[in-house]
């Protein structure tokens, strides 16, 4: 059995249904590492991890690959291999309807929710010190904190974002491109060059 690190939260990446199964983007290409693995796509075992804890997952032997809509950067480098992108992703920022904020510069003197151990954490933290923030560990306490009106903004991911505002009608994307465009990669344990190999060719 491969054991795989992914969200339980995050439609459409990774999401737990009502039926307890895992679904998303994600979980099919999992489902599609244990088929070339082993032959049979249930041979995974699904660990579900949380942003802040996906490269301490690896490191501690908890999970093989980790396949948590997990964005490239330089320091999660340092720490775990990234296999070869399967997704695109920028920044973005959701508002409520009615809310005039279309760029950073509209942040001042709002406050901004993050999901912990996010890009988006990384992003605003290191440019935008000065924008008040309330951060969550969970995608989904971030999310409500936004419709309870605790925030005046969230930001994540755009992919993400631009499918949570679709199935949330009284939300809109307030920015809908921010930072560099990063790659979303699974990634393997530090060194383990093997594993690495066969995800890459499954990826080409």
């Amino acid at each position: 059995v491969v054991r795989i690190g992914v969200f339980g939260d995050k439609p459409p990446f990774g999401y737990v249904d009502e039926k307890g199964n895992n679904q998303g983007y994600d979980i099919a290409l999992a489902k599609r590492i244990a088929k070339e693995l082993f032959g049979d796509e249930n041979k995974v075992q699904f660990v579900l991890v949380e942003a802040a804890n996906r490269v301490e997952f690896l490191k501690s032997n908890k999970v093989d690959i980790i396949l948590a809509n997990f964005t490239q950067t330089p320091q999660r480098s340092e720490q775990v291999d990234f296999c070869l992108p399967y997704m695109k992703v920028a920044l973005g920022v959701a508002v409520p309807k009615d809310s005039n904020i279309t760029s950073v510069e509209d942040l001042k003197d709002k406050t901004l929710l993050l999901n912990k151990g996010t890009t988006a954490d990384a992003y605003f933290t290191q440019n935008y010190p000065d924008i008040k923030t309330l951060k969550y560990d969970q995608n989904t306490e971030t999310f409500a904190a936004l419709m309870d009106k605790r925030g005046d903004a969230l930001s994540h991911d755009n992919t993400l974002l631009f499918a949570w505002v679709k199935d949330h009608p009284d939300f809109k994307m307030g920015i809908k491109e921010l930072g560099n465009k990063d790659v979303i990669a699974p990634a393997v344990k530090k060194g383990d060059k093997e594993l690495k190999e066969f995800i890459d060719n499954l990826i080409i």
